[in-house]
Parts: C-alpha cells; sequence; structure tokens
C-alpha cells in the first residue's frame, strides 16, 4: 500500500449556475493533480453554460454573464480534464456535486464518462469525522488550519485551498486505503447543518421534522444521523412523549 503521503491525487472544484446538476450547468471548473509536497498540474478554465447565470449564484462566485461571453463551452474542455482526472483519486469538498455535474454535463454533450466510478474523498466528510472545527466549510477549515487565504470564492482558489486543508485532515491516516475505508462508513453529526433548525443537537429537534426529514434526499451522514435518533427516542419513549399534549404538565 502506497503511503498517503506519496499518493497522486487530483483536487476538483466547479462553480455553476444553481445547485441541481441535471439542470444546472457549470460556468467554471479548476482541478490540480497533486502529492503531498508539489502541485504537479493545474486545469482552469472559465465555461460559457449557454444560458442565463442567475443573480444569487452570480453573487456567491462572482462570475457574470460578461465574464464568460467567448470563453469555450464545457463540451469543448471536458475531454482533456476528464484525461487529467483519469486513474486518481478525486478529491473535494462536497465533491458529490461536482462530480454529479460533470458527469451530466458529459451526458449531455454524448462524451464517455466514468468519473462516478472513481474513488473519492470528500473533506467535508473528513472534517465530520476530526469534529474539531466548529463550522465545517471549507472557508471556515481555512480559518481554523490558519491556511493562507487564496483570493475570492473561485474555482482555482478554493482548489488550492482544498488542497492544504486536505494535508491537515489526513494526518492521521498512513495509507489513502485507510482514509477511504473510514470514508466508507456513515459518520454521526453533532447538529443539523441545515433547515430551520440548522446548529441544534438532534436531540432538540422536535420528532415531525425529523420524520421528515427522514424522508428527503440527503447525503448519508444526515440521514444516518436523523435515522439514529429516531432509534433511540423510539427506544426511549419519545414518540409518544411528543405525541401526548400532556407530557409537559
Amino acid at each position: 500500500m502506497i503511503p498517503i503521503n506519496q499518493e497522486i491525487f487530483v483536487c476538483l472544484d466547479c462553480e455553476s449556475t444553481g445547485l441541481e446538476p441535471e439542470k444546472d450547468r457549470i460556468v467554471e471548473i479548476a482541478a490540480a493533480r497533486f502529492t503531498f509536497e508539489q502541485i504537479l498540474q493545474k486545469f482552469e478554465s472559465l465555461v460559457d453554460p449557454e444560458c442565463e447565470i442567475p443573480e444569487t449564484s452570480q453573487e456567491i462566485h462572482k462570475i457574470s454573464v460578461e465574464m464568460i461571453q467567448g470563453k469555450p463551452k464545457i463540451g469543448e474542455i471536458l475531454p482533456d480534464l476528464l484525461k487529467m482526472i483519469n486513474g486518481h483519486i478525486i478529491v473535494g469538498h462536497g465533491i458529490g456535486f461536482d462530480i454529479a455535474l460533470i458527469a451530466a454535463e458529459a451526458k449531455r454533450n454524448q462524451i464517455p464518462c466514468n468519473i462516478q466510478q472513481q474513488p473519492t474523498i470528500d473533506t467535508l466528510r473528513m472534517a465530520r469525522i476530526y469534529g474539531e472545527s466548529p463550522i465545517n466549510s471549507l472557508e471556515r477549515l481555512r480559518q481554523h488550519f490558519n491556511i493562507e487565504a487564496e483570493g475570492a470564492h473561485r474555482a482555482m482558489s478554493d482548489v488550492i485551498v482544498n488542497i492544504e486543508v486536505f494535508k491537515y485532515l489526513a494526518r492521521p491516516y498512513k495509507t489513502t486505503d485507510q482514509l477511504l475505508k473510514v470514508l466508507q462508513k456513515p459518520i454521526k453529526l453533532k447538529a443539523m447543518p441545515l433547515g430551520k433548525h440548522k446548529g441544534r443537537k438532534f436531540d432538540e429537534i422536535p420528532v415531525e421534522y425529523l420524520q421528515w426529514a427522514e424522508r428527503k434526499d440527503f447525503d448519508q451522514d444526515l440521514l444516518f444521523s436523523i435515522r439514529l435518533e429516531l432509534r433511540n427516542r423510539k427506544k426511549g419513549g419519545g414518540f409518544e412523549q411528543q405525541a401526548n399534549p400532556f407530557s409537559q404538565l
């Protein structure tokens, strides 16, 4: 087994028109092939999405319609990117979204793509295991580890920061196989990461909300944490207590 600090990885980040991979489009894409010692190769490009960029998205990534005028379409650059990524473990923060975006764009443009079959390492999930940062966003992890800022929230700047965050989070692991094995298991979250109960501990959230959330298409760690809390309440009589309007009298 190769020591983790000798492995070659690819860190990937996409900026897009929205948060739905099947209908939204990539407006910027960046990747860096790297080891723990150095960056071996970079790839970055603005992309003409051939559609409007909602203002809400522009506010996040600061990529305007004017900036993408005359830029290549995704079908023109995706083959080169996929060639660079192929055969390597892909690292990213919430990497499932980026993978889904690229796979959808490849399918739309009839470009052969096996990116969904490649191994991935999600630094968001690594941060959940680490557990020492109060918020697991890439920016807050950058601050937590005292990593130098790389400028605005753009694809390549996020890739560079993400690589450094990954190096910190990977310190407990001797091999990549060891890390991948740990990431195969669901991770219990400390608090609800989203929605109207964001930041609250799971045992403080109304059971009706947990039952609603259990049926949503959330990531595996959130669903695991919700279902674990529901099982704990069922064992402890929490369901009956929630349903009884006189339980607090």
